[in-house]
Protein backbone atom coordinates (compact mmCIF):
# COMPACT_ATOMS: atom_id res chain seq x y z
CA UNK A 1 0.00 0.00 0.00
CA UNK A 2 2.57 2.09 1.02
CA UNK A 3 4.74 1.73 -2.13
CA UNK A 4 1.73 2.37 -4.45
CA UNK A 5 1.20 5.53 -3.07
CA UNK A 6 4.62 6.82 -3.45
CA UNK A 7 4.44 5.13 -6.88
CA UNK A 8 1.47 7.28 -7.36
CA UNK A 9 2.94 10.98 -8.84
CA UNK A 10 -0.08 13.39 -9.16
CA UNK A 11 -0.21 17.21 -7.82
CA UNK A 12 -4.04 16.46 -7.19
CA UNK A 13 -5.23 15.05 -3.60
CA UNK A 14 -8.25 14.29 -4.64
CA UNK A 15 -6.93 12.29 -8.06
CA UNK A 16 -4.84 10.13 -5.13
CA UNK A 17 -7.93 9.60 -3.53
CA UNK A 18 -9.59 8.57 -5.87
CA UNK A 19 -7.22 6.78 -7.22
CA UNK A 20 -6.35 4.68 -4.23
CA UNK A 21 -10.03 3.85 -3.95
CA UNK A 22 -10.22 2.35 -7.00
CA UNK A 23 -7.23 0.26 -6.58
CA UNK A 24 -8.63 -1.13 -3.06
CA UNK A 25 -11.44 -2.05 -4.94
CA UNK A 26 -9.77 -3.75 -7.76
CA UNK A 27 -8.29 -6.11 -5.02
CA UNK A 28 -10.99 -7.02 -3.32
CA UNK A 29 -12.31 -8.06 -6.81
CA UNK A 30 -9.37 -10.50 -7.04
CA UNK A 31 -9.99 -11.95 -3.80
CA UNK A 32 -13.50 -12.35 -3.95
CA UNK A 33 -12.94 -13.88 -7.62
CA UNK A 34 -10.55 -16.60 -5.88
CA UNK A 35 -13.01 -17.19 -3.18
CA UNK A 36 -14.47 -21.12 -3.32
CA UNK A 37 -18.18 -21.26 -2.66
CA UNK A 38 -19.20 -22.24 0.65
CA UNK A 39 -22.58 -24.36 0.70
CA UNK A 40 -25.36 -23.78 3.76
CA UNK A 41 -23.88 -24.75 7.01
CA UNK A 42 -26.40 -27.66 8.59
CA UNK A 43 -26.89 -27.68 12.21
CA UNK A 44 -28.23 -30.21 13.45
CA UNK A 45 -30.67 -29.77 16.09
CA UNK A 46 -32.29 -32.09 18.20
CA UNK A 47 -36.27 -30.56 18.59
CA UNK A 48 -37.51 -33.53 20.02
CA UNK A 49 -35.20 -34.10 23.29
CA UNK A 50 -35.43 -30.29 23.70
CA UNK A 51 -39.48 -30.59 23.86
CA UNK A 52 -38.78 -33.30 26.11
CA UNK A 53 -36.69 -31.50 28.32
CA UNK A 54 -39.16 -28.37 28.42
CA UNK A 55 -41.77 -30.65 29.38
CA UNK A 56 -39.75 -32.56 32.40
CA UNK A 57 -38.25 -29.18 33.77
CA UNK A 58 -41.97 -27.37 34.03
CA UNK A 59 -45.01 -28.80 33.17
CA UNK A 60 -44.75 -32.33 34.18
CA UNK A 61 -46.26 -33.82 37.25
CA UNK A 62 -42.51 -33.87 39.16
CA UNK A 63 -41.25 -31.10 37.38
CA UNK A 64 -37.49 -29.99 37.80
CA UNK A 65 -38.12 -26.44 38.82
CA UNK A 66 -41.14 -25.10 41.44
CA UNK A 67 -44.35 -22.69 39.76
CA UNK A 68 -42.40 -19.82 41.62
CA UNK A 69 -39.68 -20.38 39.22
CA UNK A 70 -41.77 -21.05 36.21
CA UNK A 71 -43.41 -17.17 37.09
CA UNK A 72 -40.43 -15.31 37.40
CA UNK A 73 -38.68 -16.82 33.92
CA UNK A 74 -41.79 -16.46 31.94
CA UNK A 75 -43.65 -13.38 33.53
CA UNK A 76 -46.92 -15.55 34.50
CA UNK A 77 -48.49 -18.34 36.23
CA UNK A 78 -48.24 -21.72 34.57
CA UNK A 79 -51.75 -21.65 34.80
CA UNK A 80 -52.05 -18.64 33.01
CA UNK A 81 -49.76 -20.44 30.16
CA UNK A 82 -51.97 -23.28 30.28
CA UNK A 83 -54.86 -21.33 29.46
CA UNK A 84 -53.60 -19.54 26.74
CA UNK A 85 -52.06 -22.65 25.18
CA UNK A 86 -55.71 -24.15 25.46
CA UNK A 87 -57.40 -21.25 24.01
CA UNK A 88 -54.79 -21.42 20.55
CA UNK A 89 -55.02 -25.43 20.34
CA UNK A 90 -58.83 -25.89 20.74
CA UNK A 91 -59.60 -22.29 18.72
CA UNK A 92 -61.91 -23.79 16.00
CA UNK A 93 -63.82 -21.87 12.94
CA UNK A 94 -65.08 -22.14 9.69
CA UNK A 95 -62.01 -20.99 8.20
CA UNK A 96 -59.04 -21.22 10.69
CA UNK A 97 -56.39 -18.33 10.43
CA UNK A 98 -52.86 -19.63 9.52
CA UNK A 99 -51.48 -18.25 12.98
CA UNK A 100 -53.82 -20.80 14.30
CA UNK A 101 -52.54 -23.49 12.43
CA UNK A 102 -48.94 -22.73 12.71
CA UNK A 103 -49.16 -23.92 16.69
CA UNK A 104 -50.47 -27.05 15.90
CA UNK A 105 -48.66 -30.20 15.71
CA UNK A 106 -46.89 -31.01 12.26
CA UNK A 107 -44.53 -32.85 10.79
CA UNK A 108 -41.57 -31.76 8.20
CA UNK A 109 -40.55 -33.23 4.74
CA UNK A 110 -39.09 -36.25 6.16
CA UNK A 111 -41.44 -37.25 8.62
CA UNK A 112 -40.05 -35.58 12.03
CA UNK A 113 -42.83 -33.85 13.96
CA UNK A 114 -42.04 -29.97 14.23
CA UNK A 115 -41.76 -28.17 17.85
CA UNK A 116 -44.52 -28.35 20.28
CA UNK A 117 -47.01 -25.19 21.09
CA UNK A 118 -45.30 -25.43 24.49
CA UNK A 119 -41.91 -24.82 23.23
CA UNK A 120 -43.35 -22.45 20.41
CA UNK A 121 -45.11 -20.65 23.15
CA UNK A 122 -41.77 -21.00 25.14
CA UNK A 123 -39.97 -19.03 22.83
CA UNK A 124 -42.23 -16.26 22.02
CA UNK A 125 -43.04 -15.10 25.82
CA UNK A 126 -38.98 -14.99 25.96
CA UNK A 127 -38.54 -12.77 23.76
CA UNK A 128 -41.43 -10.72 24.70
CA UNK A 129 -40.50 -11.13 28.15
CA UNK A 130 -36.96 -9.93 27.91
CA UNK A 131 -36.78 -8.18 24.86
CA UNK A 132 -33.59 -10.84 23.63
CA UNK A 133 -32.57 -11.78 19.82
CA UNK A 134 -34.76 -14.64 18.74
CA UNK A 135 -32.14 -16.57 18.59
CA UNK A 136 -30.74 -16.14 22.29
CA UNK A 137 -32.55 -19.49 23.44
CA UNK A 138 -31.49 -21.61 20.84
CA UNK A 139 -28.73 -23.97 22.78
CA UNK A 140 -32.24 -24.67 25.22
CA UNK A 141 -35.25 -24.89 22.62
CA UNK A 142 -33.23 -25.69 19.39
CA UNK A 143 -34.78 -23.72 17.83
CA UNK A 144 -33.24 -21.30 14.87
CA UNK A 145 -33.99 -17.73 14.72
CA UNK A 146 -36.54 -17.33 11.35
CA UNK A 147 -38.85 -20.26 13.04
CA UNK A 148 -37.93 -18.46 16.68
CA UNK A 149 -39.22 -14.93 14.89
CA UNK A 150 -42.52 -17.12 13.37
CA UNK A 151 -43.45 -17.75 16.81
CA UNK A 152 -43.83 -14.30 18.37
CA UNK A 153 -45.21 -13.24 14.77
CA UNK A 154 -48.29 -15.54 14.82
CA UNK A 155 -48.36 -15.74 19.13
CA UNK A 156 -49.34 -11.91 18.67
CA UNK A 157 -51.71 -12.17 16.20
CA UNK A 158 -53.35 -15.49 18.50
CA UNK A 159 -53.72 -13.53 21.60
CA UNK A 160 -54.75 -10.69 19.64
CA UNK A 161 -57.87 -12.63 17.94
CA UNK A 162 -58.73 -14.65 21.22
CA UNK A 163 -58.45 -11.95 23.94
CA UNK A 164 -59.02 -8.15 22.14
CA UNK A 165 -62.47 -8.23 22.56
CA UNK A 166 -62.40 -8.73 26.37
CA UNK A 167 -58.89 -7.42 27.80
CA UNK A 168 -57.81 -5.56 24.95
CA UNK A 169 -60.39 -2.41 25.01
CA UNK A 170 -60.74 1.07 26.21
CA UNK A 171 -61.70 0.43 30.56
CA UNK A 172 -65.06 1.28 31.30
CA UNK A 173 -66.40 3.11 35.02
CA UNK A 174 -67.09 -0.35 36.14
CA UNK A 175 -63.73 -1.43 35.01
CA UNK A 176 -61.88 1.36 36.34
CA UNK A 177 -63.53 0.82 39.84
CA UNK A 178 -62.46 -2.38 40.10
CA UNK A 179 -59.57 -1.98 39.64
CA UNK A 180 -59.51 0.84 42.17
CA UNK A 181 -60.76 -1.25 44.65
CA UNK A 182 -58.12 -4.82 43.83
CA UNK A 183 -55.42 -2.39 44.28
CA UNK A 184 -56.68 -0.66 47.81
CA UNK A 185 -57.61 -4.34 48.81
CA UNK A 186 -54.15 -5.68 48.20
CA UNK A 187 -51.50 -3.16 49.05
CA UNK A 188 -53.56 -1.28 51.63
CA UNK A 189 -53.23 2.37 49.75
CA UNK A 190 -55.47 3.90 46.70
CA UNK A 191 -52.94 3.97 43.87
CA UNK A 192 -52.77 5.27 40.20
CA UNK A 193 -54.06 3.86 37.04
CA UNK A 194 -51.05 3.25 34.77
CA UNK A 195 -48.55 3.64 37.49
CA UNK A 196 -47.30 -0.49 36.70
CA UNK A 197 -44.78 -0.47 39.91
CA UNK A 198 -47.01 1.17 42.24
CA UNK A 199 -43.79 3.43 43.00
CA UNK A 200 -45.79 6.89 43.71
CA UNK A 201 -48.57 7.62 45.57
CA UNK A 202 -49.94 10.94 45.86
CA UNK A 203 -50.32 11.68 50.05
CA UNK A 204 -52.58 14.97 51.31
CA UNK A 205 -49.09 16.01 53.37
CA UNK A 206 -47.57 15.62 49.45
CA UNK A 207 -50.92 17.97 47.65
CA UNK A 208 -50.21 20.35 50.71
CA UNK A 209 -46.58 21.19 49.28
CA UNK A 210 -48.01 21.37 46.35
CA UNK A 211 -49.88 24.43 47.12
CA UNK A 212 -47.10 25.90 48.23
CA UNK A 213 -45.37 25.94 45.13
Amino acid sequence: MASYLLSYDSDSEDERIIALIQHLKDEDDEVESERVPRSRIYIPRIREEAGENLWKDYFSDTPVFPPYKFKRRFRMRIELFLRISQGISKFDSHDTPEHFRFFRERFDAIGRPTFTIFQKMTSALCQLAYGTAADMFDEYLKMREQTSILCLDNFCKCIITLYKERYMRPPNAYDVQRLYSKHEEKHGFKGMLGSIDCMHCVTPKYLWYLKLK
